[in-house]
């Protein structure tokens, strides 16, 4: 039986490569190949790029199960998704993390800063107290070197749970109870008061919105921004129902807005989700997009260019801020005695297309 020391990996022509091996090839101490193996922040570019080139050309392979010994480090982050309450395996819960656009831009926009660094991204759900509970013990057990959390409801206890695992955790979003994490967000109240421009802009007065839950910051600062953007316009009173941010609940808000408001002329609705499914409702009912009726969403994601007449919307540049999350939680990996980053906040634009 052959053996490999640690920080040895088999190469071709049954060789093992050691960091003596890549040390000497970049001129440069065994200590200082290991500061590079393990990405950490005290290497300069130049040296670095020097000790990868020597890497490439000895063709050194990591054994990362002895390196995870010596640092603790797993390779990996946790994205978990907190829901508001327990569903079935086949329910909306799990089926809506297929087929919500959001869920798979934030997937892209994580693994193109996490996979060239070697990191693996798991995917967790809870639902309720008692998968929160497991999560949390999971977590404690330093299985992954960092969370990005999704959580969807302003009682869960899930990002005070992860302050006391002392993992470093970036939020998908402004949390609706402070926490000391680092969040990254879009500044949703400036999003819903481009729509508002928009409207009035087209010359529409008798508007009325599909609003996100009241229950998260999300859906409150992009109501409160389109009332506030409406009422410095001269229109004071924008009815409003709310809905969860899909689709049914979109044409369920539109027909009800619209039998006591049939005079409408403009919506807003805080989703494109739930813009497509007002666009459906206002086609049943005999409406015109934009003629009759002017609709704007909010997101731009692959809903928004599909829908019929396409979908004018706020953009929120939801693949540029998953990537940020990542490069926060990694510096917070690399730095754990540093203290939370501070949080980012992303500006919205308008992307005028053909519904208004």
């Amino acid at each position: 039986m052959t053996s490999h020391s640690p920080d040895s990996a088999p190469a071709g022509g049954g060789r093992s490569v050691t960091l003596e091996h890549v040390a000497r090839a970049a001129g440069v101490s065994r200590a200082t190949v290991s500061r590079v193996i393990n990405d950490e922040p005290t290497v300069g570019p130049e040296l670095r790029a020097r000790v990868e080139r020597a890497i490439a050309e000895t063709g050194y392979v990591p054994n990362r199960a002895a390196r995870s010994l010596v640092t603790r480090r797993t390779d990996s982050v946790a994205l978990v998704v907190s829901e508001r309450e327990h569903r079935e395996v086949t329910g909306p819960f799990v089926g809506r993390m297929f087929t919500d656009p959001y869920f798979g831009r934030v997937v892209t926009g994580l693994l193109g800063v996490l996979r060239p660094k070697g990191i693996q991204l798991s995917l967790m759900l809870a639902d309720d107290a008692a998968s929160r509970e497991q999560l949390a013990g999971y977590l404690r057990r330093g299985y992954v070197d960092g969370v990005v959390l999704i959580s969807s409801h302003p009682a869960d206890p899930l990002p005070a749970r992860l302050v006391q695992t002392g993992l470093p955790v970036v939020l998908a979003g402004r949390p609706a109870v402070p926490v000391p994490l680092t969040y990254v967000d879009l500044d949703q109240f400036t999003g819903a008061r481009l729509a508002a421009d928009r409207l009035l802009a087209e010359g529409r007065r008798r508007v009325v919105t599909v609003a996100g839950p009241s229950d998260m910051p999300s859906g409150q600062e992009r109501l409160a921004g389109f009332r506030a953007a409406m009422a410095a316009a001269g229109v004071p009173e924008v009815p409003c129902a709310e809905g969860d941010f899909t689709r049914e609940s979109g044409e369920h808000c539109m027909r009800r807005l619209i039998g006591d408001h049939p005079d409408l002329d403009g919506v807003f609705a805080a989703s494109d989700l739930m813009a497509s499914g007002a666009l459906a409702a206002l086609h049943r009912l005999g409406r015109r997009v934009p003629e009759d009726v002017a609709v704007i969403g909010f997101d731009d994601n692959s809903v928004a260019s599909a829908c019929e007449p396409p979908l004018t919307t706020v953009r929120q540049p939801v693949e540029e801020m998953a990537a940020e999350m990542a490069r926060l939680l990694l510096r917070r990996m690399a730095n754990p005695g540093e203290g939370a980053p501070p949080s980012v906040v992303f500006h919205p634009t308008l992307v005028v297309r053909e519904s208004g």
